[in-house]
């Protein structure tokens, strides 16, 4: 295998629920390997040379967090895959859970096992019901062939895992909110601290989570060792990720690339440009929860920490392109509106914030807004920000931030002719 060659997606022959296929390209003996092999210990210092970071959003390394709840105090611990992944423009779990079953399933049990979890779940979300059926499935041609259950391969160890539907909001996708619903509570975060779920997670006990995309990278570092996983990325972020393409780009869809990739090759080499002729206007890195980047930077190297110093963020890596055929206070109100409908209500400076925000965002948009109204707007986005038990306000106020000092020629626009520019003036208006 070389250093050019895909390190998560994999394409198989047949049915993705089928074992065949995947045993017959090293499915599963990483985890053989695991139990037969390498104690829980080896199984996290392999993760942590490797610099597996997780590919949920935060960023955070993968072997550090295995560590802490595999030598947290308390021994009663727990493991959740969160694939309850439900933001605008990010699609890439969703693609796995499809398409790579078996790989995710093989990521879960190494996991699961290494921090010596007493029940482990794989929280999907409600809206992916193929996606479901394909791990029911994949879960049963494992167990058939002995890779969990009772005595699994002979290794006097017991291990299943089960499939929780979640509930289909962006809010429930946040680690606390998830683990709440996942006890018979809504799916409200949990108020800090404690912070990390790794010190009070399922029941209160230590828990670990890690998104899909994560836990399949898993099985290759261990097959493979570390060292392969660093062939490709940045220093300090090795391996690929998948980036979910949307927007205005002639080709959508996930593609795998380096840790490090400059954004213009994912919109032009990958994307292959922008439909019709037209020009991008601007670019949201990590979904619109982060800052747009606008073209003068798409050399900007995409990883968690170049975004980061340029002032926005990788995420998820939903790269979402806008092109100049397109209004940004109406595509701002749009992505408003996401933030204001899917607030759990819980935090006041979120449920009120999120609601003035795309309020004063719609005036604006339909013609209606005054200069009091934008110098409202920024400084409301300056109160809510960072006040919320996660970071759907923070994201919110973002978001407008990041419009309005990218294109505030645009909102003053709208101030002056009372109007959208972007759609034609009614009849007897200039």
């Amino acid at each position: 295998m070389t250093a050019t060659e895909p390190r998560v997606l994999q394409k198989l022959d047949g049915a993705p629920w089928e074992i065949e296929p995947y045993l017959r390209v090293g499915g599963y003996e990483a985890w053989r390997k695991c139990l037969k092999e390498l104690s829980p210990d080896r199984i996290v210092d392999e993760l942590k040379q490797s610099g597996l970071r997780g590919r949920g959003g935060a960023g955070f390394p993968t072997g550090t967090k295995w560590d802490k709840v595999l030598h947290h105090r308390i021994k009663e611990r727990y493991f959740v895959c969160n694939a309850g992944e439900h933001e605008p423009g990010t699609f890439k779990d969703r693609y796995l859970l499809k398409h790579s079953p078996h790989q995710l399933l093989e990521g879960c049990l190494i996991a699961a096992h290494t921090v010596q979890a007493k029940a482990s779940f794989i929280y999907i979300n409600h809206e992916y019901q193929e996606e479901h059926e394909n791990l029911k499935k994949a879960i049963a041609q494992a167990k058939a062939r002995g890779f969990l259950g009772k005595n699994v391969l002979g290794a006097g160890v017991d291990l299943e895992i089960e499939l929780f539907s979640g509930q289909g909001s962006y809010v429930a996708g946040e680690e606390t909110a998830m683990l709440e619903s996942m006890q018979g509570r809504p799916a409200m975060p949990r108020q800090k601290p404690p912070f990390y779920p790794t010190d009070f997670g399922l029941y209160g006990k230590p828990t670990l989570v890690n998104n899909v995309e994560t836990l399949c990278n898993v099985p290759r570092i261990i097959q493979n060792g570390a060292r392969w996983f660093t062939q490709v990325g940045t220093e300090k972020c090795p391996g690929t990720m998948l980036f979910s393409l949307s927007g205005a780009v002639n080709k959508p869809g996930i593609y795998e690339l380096p840790m490090g990739t400059p954004l213009r090759r994912l919109i032009e080499d990958c994307g292959g440009g922008v439909p019709k002729g037209r020009k991008v206007k601007a670019v949201f890195p990590g979904g619109p929860s982060f800052a747009m980047v606008t073209p003068d930077q798409f050399d900007l190297p995409m990883d968690f920490d170049s975004l980061k110093k340029a002032g926005t963020g990788l995420g998820s890596a939903g790269v979402i392109v806008v092109d100049d055929a397109t209004c940004m206070v109406a595509q701002t109100l749009k992505f408003s509106d996401f933030f204001k409908v899917e607030s759990c209500g819980q935090c006041p400076p979120c449920r009120m914030g999120t609601i003035n925000l795309a309020t004063l965002m719609a005036k604006i948009e339909h013609g209606e807004g005054t200069q009091k109204d934008l110098d409202s707007l920024l400084q409301l986005c300056g109160f809510v920000k960072g006040t919320g038990y996660c970071t759907l306000v923070t994201g919110a106020a973002v978001l407008v931030q990041s419009s309005v000092r990218l294109f505030r020629h645009e909102f003053e626009e709208h101030l002056a002719l009372k109007r959208c520019p972007y759609k034609p003036a009614p009849a007897g208006v200039a």
